[in-house]
């Protein structure tokens, strides 16, 4: 009972944190300057009457709101006002499928990154491993990504002068070696957190009580790393592996847009310019629906693992 009452909590602040991203949505939309039928050439006012009236621009502010959410709930995220009889869902499920796999492969590249040179990091603290791999994960984080995509395009050029033919493309999308890449260069700022993560949590392992008495035991450095150490530090990577993996899926706008991946980025930076209210708050529903649908997850496989967080969550209302 315990559990299912953390879950039904944690799912009920979920649906209040969707309602209220999709609210705030609306309104900053309908507050920017301008309409999403600006960019009509020449039309009559007639056929621009049409055309609000077909859109629902010509209901109040509160109808159209009220149209929206009934709308959201039941999976409409409405027309497109720029792509003709295109609807946002059938943006979201033709292009979220690019995102979502170049975002599974940067996820991948990051996890395995950032337990691996944390753990060395921490194995050779203050030596120069651990010197080099903090000195390139505060390069990482210092430098944005689209830096890091504009100077691997250039490289990849190089590489391909050098070599006499094309061993990685330098944009488009296809095969695996165009999203390798993109990828890796989407993960790198994710990878660069969990490497400090990692490596703060195996220091603070092994420190604890546990350890000394594995090596009072006799067991070799390496028993201990494997067996002790690098369990134990791994588990509070969990907590966050659920946004970095939202946030690495849906934070690819620049790398697609550099690389020229048709992902459901390029469409909503598009959307922006373009001022395509439909288009910019489904997708921003969307991805925040699957932000907190990944968080809301690993609540719940955290509180399956740990049990004194469903206990403190009753308690104090929140997660340690």
């Amino acid at each position: 009972m315990p559990l299912m009452r953390y879950i039904s909590g944690r799912l009920v602040s979920g649906v209040f944190t969707i309602w209220f991203i999709a609210t705030a949505t609306f309104f900053v939309m309908h507050w920017v300057p301008g309409d999403p039928l600006s960019d009509e050439k020449a039309v009559s006012p007639e056929i621009r009457k049409n055309l609000e009236a077909r859109y629902g621009l010509d209901k109040s502010l509160g109808t159209q709101y009220w149209i929206y959410i009934t709308s959201m709930a039941r999976g409409d995220f409405g027309i497109s006002y720029t792509q003709k009889n295109r609807s946002v869902n059938d943006i979201i499920a033709m292009h979220f499928p690019v995102s979502a796999m170049l975002g599974a492969l940067a996820v991948l590249f990051a996890t395995v990154g950032g337990i691996l040179w944390g753990a060395v990091a921490a194995r050779y603290r203050n030596r120069w491993p651990d010197g080099a791999i903090m000195f390139a994960v505060i390069l990482t984080v210092s430098v944005p990504s689209f830096v890091f995509a504009a100077l691997s395009q250039h490289l990849i050029i190089k590489l391909n002068q050098l070599l006499g033919f094309s061993l990685l493309p330098v944009a488009g999308w296809g095969g695996f070696r165009n999203m390798l890449v993109p990828a890796l260069v989407l993960g790198l700022g994710t990878m660069a957190y969990l490497t400090r993560l990692m490596r703060a949590s195996t220091l603070e392992v092994a420190g604890s009580e546990y350890i000394k008495t594995a090596r009072a035991k006799g067991l070799s450095s390496l028993q201990i790393f494997r067996h002790h150490e690098f369990r134990n530090a791994v588990l509070p990577l969990i907590t966050v592996l659920g946004p970095a993996i939202a946030a690495i899926t849906t934070g690819g706008f620049v790398v697609e847009l550099i690389f020229t991946i048709p992902g459901l980025g390029r469409y909503f930076v598009a959307a922006v310019q373009q001022l395509d209210y439909t288009v910019i708050m489904g997708t921003t529903v969307f991805y925040g629906a699957f932000l907190v649908l990944m968080v809301l997850l690993v609540d719940i496989i955290y509180g399956l693992v740990d049990p004194r967080i469903r206990l403190q969550g009753k308690g104090a209302g929140v997660r340690a």
